[in-house]
Parts: C-alpha cells; sequence; structure tokens
C-alpha cells in the first residue's frame, strides 16, 4: 500500500497539535508587473486576486481579522502567518525584518509561510530567513508551475528552471523548509509534463508540493486564449488521473500541501466543476480508496485540510 505525507500530519507532528493559516497581505508587487521583467504578470494571474488575504489596516489588525475568519471554522489557537500573494521577499530586507520579526514574535504565531519567487531571494534576504527560521520554523514557497520551459515562457514564468533549482538548494544550505508549486493543467502540457515537474522539484531537493488545478479567472490573459479555443480545461477524472499520479510519484517524505484549491467564484471560466467543492472533495476520497493510498489521518480529514489550510 502507498503512503503518503499529508499537510495534516506534518503540522500534528511539527507542532503537536492542529495548526490553521493565516492568509496575511504584504501589499508587495511582483517583478513580472512592476516593470523590472514584464508588466502583465503572469499569464493566469488576476490582478488583485488574492481573495483569502486581509488587507485591512496594520498588521496586527490584519492577523486579527484572519483570526476572525479561521474562528468560524475551528477553535486553534495556534497559526502559521502565511504571506500569499505576489511575491513576499520582493522588498527591501528592513522592510520585511520588521514586519516578519514583528509577526514571528507573536504567542500565536508558531511559524511562517512565506510565498515568493525564486529568483527574488537575494543573499541578505535569505540571511533574513536563516534567522527567523532559528526563531521558529519558515517554510519558503516557491512557484515553479512547470518544468517545461516552452510552457514557462509562454505563461510569462521569466526565470529558467536552473533559478529554481539554485533557489532550492541555497535555501536547504540554510535548513530552510520549501514548498514547491505546480500546476496541473497548463495549456498543452499532458500527465507525463506534470510528472516531469514533480521530478525537478524532488531532485532539486523541494520538502514539500502544492499541485494546484489550472483555473482561468475572467480578467486575465489566459481567458483571452480560452475563450480563443487555444485550450480546454481538464475534466474532473482527467485531474484526478493526473493528480494521483502525481501523489504516487513523490517520495514518502515529501510532504502534500495540496491536492487542489479554491478560485473566486465571480472571476471563475473554467473548469467549472471545481467550484463545487463538495464533489471536487468526495471524488478525491474515494480516489485514494480506490488507489489504496494510505496516511495516518482519515481521507475526508485530509481533503479538508488541504483545502482549508491552503
Amino acid at each position: 500500500m502507498k503512503h503518503y505525507y499529508s499537510l495534516n500530519d506534518h503540522l500534528k507532528r511539527v507542532f503537536g497539535e492542529k495548526v490553521y493559516k493565516l492568509s496575511l497581505d504584504l501589499g508587495l508587487t511582483c517583478p513580472n508587473r512592476d516593470g523590472s521583467l514584464d508588466t502583465r504578470g503572469c499569464i493566469f494571474c488576476l490582478a488583485g486576486s488574492s481573495h483569502f488575504a486581509s488587507q485591512c489596516g496594520n498588521m496586527a489588525e490584519r492577523i486579527e481579522k484572519a483570526r476572525s475568519l479561521v474562528a468560524k471554522k475551528t477553535k486553534a489557537e495556534k497559526f502559521i502567518a502565511y504571506f500569499q500573494s505576489y511575491t513576499n521577499t520582493y522588498a527591501p530586507t528592513e522592510y520585511l525584518r520588521r514586519v516578519f520579526y514583528e509577526v514571528i514574535g507573536r504567542d500565536d504565531i508558531v511559524g511562517l509561510s512565506i510565498a515568493t519567487r525564486p529568483d527574488c531571494l537575494p543573499d541578505d534576504v535569505i540571511a533574513l530567513l536563516s534567522e527567523l527560521n532559528g526563531i521558529k520554523p519558515v517554510w519558503v514557497e516557491l512557484g515553479l508551475q512547470t518544468a517545461n520551459e516552452v510552457t514557462a515562457e509562454y505563461i510569462r514564468r521569466c526565470y529558467k528552471n536552473e533559478v529554481y533549482v539554485d533557489a532550492v538548494k541555497r535555501l536547504k544550505r540554510e535548513g530552510i523548509q520549501t514548498v514547491t508549486h505546480i500546476i496541473i493543467g497548463l495549456p498543452g502540457e499532458s500527465e507525463s509534463d506534470a510528472l516531469a515537474s514533480v521530478a525537478l522539484a524532488v531532485a532539486a531537493g523541494t520538502d514539500g508540493v502544492k499541485l494546484q488545478l489550472l483555473h482561468v479567472l475572467e480578467g486575465t490573459d489566459l481567458c483571452v486564449d480560452y475563450n480563443k479555443g487555444s485550450f480546454s480545461a481538464l475534466t474532473l477524472d482527467e485531474y484526478m488521473d493526473i493528480l494521483f499520479s502525481c501523489i504516487e510519484h513523490l517520495p514518502e517524505d515529501v510532504v502534500v500541501h495540496r491536492i487542489t484549491g479554491d478560485a473566486p467564484k465571480a472571476h471563475l471560466v473554467a473548469p467549472l466543476w471545481s467550484g463545487d467543492k463538495k464533489t471536487v472533495m468526495n471524488t478525491i476520497s474515494r480516489e485514494m480508496e480506490r488507489r489504496g493510498l494510505k496516511q495516518g489521518s482519515k481521507t475526508g480529514d485530509f481533503c479538508n485540510d488541504i483545502i482549508q489550510k491552503a
């Protein structure tokens, strides 16, 4: 029977209890938007689309706002501060130092999860992350998306695979855990492309993966191509086949942080089935059972955990 390492199991192992993420917005931009590399962003990215992140007031107020949202789901008192939207190391180091130290010093925050680009990790930022990691656990989430360089150029990723590999290795040398984002269903890609992306992430030394269905959102350049008929969105069955093939190819010590994700329904164009979370979760549970996948917690808990925390 194939075993895999779920985020729920990992959090309980590291922190000894159930821990939830608080999505926070640093108000930063991205080199793909400010003109450093491009002004349009990645082809699938909707400007201002971090619909889970609280942007109100100062950081203390943002944390309290995020806590109030999570309180509707759980009585948890310990949280990971998740800096989610755009590129959260793309700022002067002293600004990052002030904000990250303010957050990591809170008793209710047990760690930081920082989403960024691998080309936005200069040595002084990695040194800061290493300092923080000496206080409480720090995860750095890197948006690889695909190992296919042709696709990467199409989606305007604006860096080569070797930049990602180098970033993982530099972070690992400092003892900082890395989580790699991979998108399943990018235009022109097949199951073999998804498996190649997983293989690259594993070979680089990633500690975890987020496997994300491609969402086509209204107002993006990707949506323009979709409306032209340039590509088709995955069906639910197609996504399940590729998703679980990827999971089955992961080493058992690589944490599965995400197996699906929500898109803002007001902007979702395709695939529309992804907006029905209950059906998606039930399908995931059945497919896990059919494939004999085993983990430490119940399958249903795993599905809830992945979707709610990520």
